[in-house]
This record gives structure tokens, sequence and C-alpha cells, in this order.
């Protein structure tokens, strides 16, 4: 066992299955188009991206004793992230994600975590029974949380002492799933990385743009929030700080699964590395243009 890591993605790791159409689809259209397996779900997707800007993150996920599930480890631990500290204790087999995607941007998807709500809180296991931190001795880095854990398993990562040194950068995986977030809106570690229609979830009403997105978050009790809006203007806004801006360059969309996640490790990952604030969320959007034009996650980042 590698010793502790310093950086932990907390959530999803299962397989992606993408389609890629190259035409505009519209419901029951059958094409012609190509179609990817490889290793996704937010947490790991994260993980990946860290572990191509020179950083080496751990992942905690559940993950089944299954073909697959040996498979989708030997491709993890290839790829440069640390995987001893998986839950395999359940009965269902490995996670599945499925998504088709056209020139316009994602059509539809379909998450299949029920591995990983099965394991519930059980997957904090390593980051309390002292094998990487307890109540005692807490575990002191960055925990990266997606919204794909249950509500059950936030409410507890928001209050438990096991945790009190750790920053938490939360990414919600879905509007559909940003609700859950509210148990860590008052934690003082906490960093938002969300979509306008994430916040607008997670807020209950409309927001026009990402400046006021962030600014609402803030406001209903996080301490530091930055959001997205596709092509449009992205923000962060915290508290006593100003809020700040940064457009998109215009790029071409052939693949979006992913690009939330590229964005928030390019912001880490340029944090970690001493940027200001207005340094890493430039080079978050540029990682996240990267991502959506050329179809792959962004390469480090030499600056």
């Amino acid at each position: 066992m590698n010793q502790t890591p310093r950086i932990i993605c907390l959530g999803a790791m299962l397989w992606d299955v993408i389609g890629h159409s190259p035409v505009t689809l519209r419901i029951g259209d059958d094409v012609a188009g190509r179609i990817h397996q490889r290793p996704g779900g937010v947490a790991l997707n994260v993980a990946v991206a860290l572990a191509r800007h020179g950083l080496t993150p751990a992942i905690l996920s559940a993950v089944g004793r299954d073909a697959p599930g040996e498979a989708l480890i030997a491709e993890t631990r290839a790829l440069g992230v640390e995987t001893g500290w998986l839950w395999r204790d359940g009965p269902l087999p490995t996670d599945l994600y499925m998504a088709i995607e056209a020139p316009g941007g994602l059509v539809a998807a379909i998450a299949d975590a029920h591995g990983l709500e099965a394991a519930g809180p059980a997957i904090l296991g390593p980051l309390q029974d002292g094998t990487l931190g307890d109540a005692a001795a807490p575990w002191q880095g960055t925990l990266v949380i997606d919204g794909n854990l249950t509500l059950e398993t936030l409410a507890l990562i928001a209050g438990d002492p096991c945790l009190a040194q750790a920053s938490l950068r939360i990414v919600p995986a879905s509007p559909d799933k940003a609700r859950r977030l509210a148990p860590l809106l008052g934690h003082p570690q906490a960093i938002f990385h969300i979509n306008r229609a994430e916040a607008e979830a997670l807020a209950g009403r409309p927001l026009g743009d990402a400046p006021l997105a962030a600014e609402a978050i803030c406001g209903m009790g996080a301490a530091r929030v930055i959001v997205t809006d596709g092509p449009r203007a992205a923000a962060e806004a915290a508290r006593d700080l100003p809020t700040i801006t940064q457009t998109p360059p215009p790029v071409t969309a052939r693949h979006v699964t992913g690009a939330g996640d590229s964005f928030l490790a390019a912001h880490l990952a340029a944090e970690l590395a001493g940027a200001s604030r207005i340094e890493a969320l430039d080079r978050a959007i540029r990682a996240a243009a990267s991502h959506i034009s050329a179809g792959h996650i962004a390469e480090k980042d030499s600056a």
C-alpha cells in the first residue's frame, strides 16, 4: 500500500459507455456512429484528470467483485489513480453509465450506480477506522465529493469529526442530484463546483447567469462557489470577496461527458500550485474547452 494520499476523490467509479452520433438526433432515430467504453464516473473522471496534471490522487468508491470490476481497477491504476481503499463487499455488479452524444451535446444518459448507493456510508470506512484517519487523527488533504453519494452519506460527511481537517470540493453530478448537497452548504471548508442548472436545482428557482447563480448559492450559506454555464461566462463567488467571471473561448463541441470534471481538476491543480482565483478559473475554463473540442481530458498544464 502506498503512503497516505493527500487528494481523495469520493464517489462514482464505473464504466462509461458513450455513443457518438455524427448528426443531430430525434427520438427514435437509428444512426451509424461510434461507441466507446472507458473508465468513468464523476469521482474517477476528476481523479484521472488530476493524475494528468502530475498529482497522485486516490479514489474511494464501490466496485463489484466481477470481471468488469477487475478490469476497471486495473485500468484505473494504469491511469495513475490509487485504488487500494475501494469498497468491494456488496453483492451488486460494477456500476455503469450509458450516454448518447450528438453535435449539439448530450442527448440522453442513464447512470446505473446502484453499487455505490448500496455501499452508503460504508464507503467512508478508511477515513474513519484509522486506515487513513479517524476522529482522533483526522485525515488532512483535499476531498473531492460527488453527488452520486447517498443523502445519508453526504449528511454524515457534513458533520463527521474524521473529516474536520479536510478541504472539500463538491460537485453535484447532475441537476437531479444537486439538492442532495444541501447538508454541505454550511461547511466552512467546502468549495462548490456546479453548473447553472445545478445551481438552479439547489436554489429551487431560476438564476439568469453564472454570477447570479454563484452569489445565490453563497447566499444560502456556501463559503465559495464556482458556476459554469456552457459557452457563457463562468463565475466564482466567495464570502467577503468580489465575484469574478471568465468567458470560455468558442469551440466546437465534440465530447461533453466529463467536461465539468476536467474543469474541477484543472482548477484544483492550479490552486494547489499557487494560482490566484482568476488564474485558476482561466486554467479550468481552458481545460474544459480543450476537453470538449478535442474529445479527451486536457493534458498537463505546463504553466
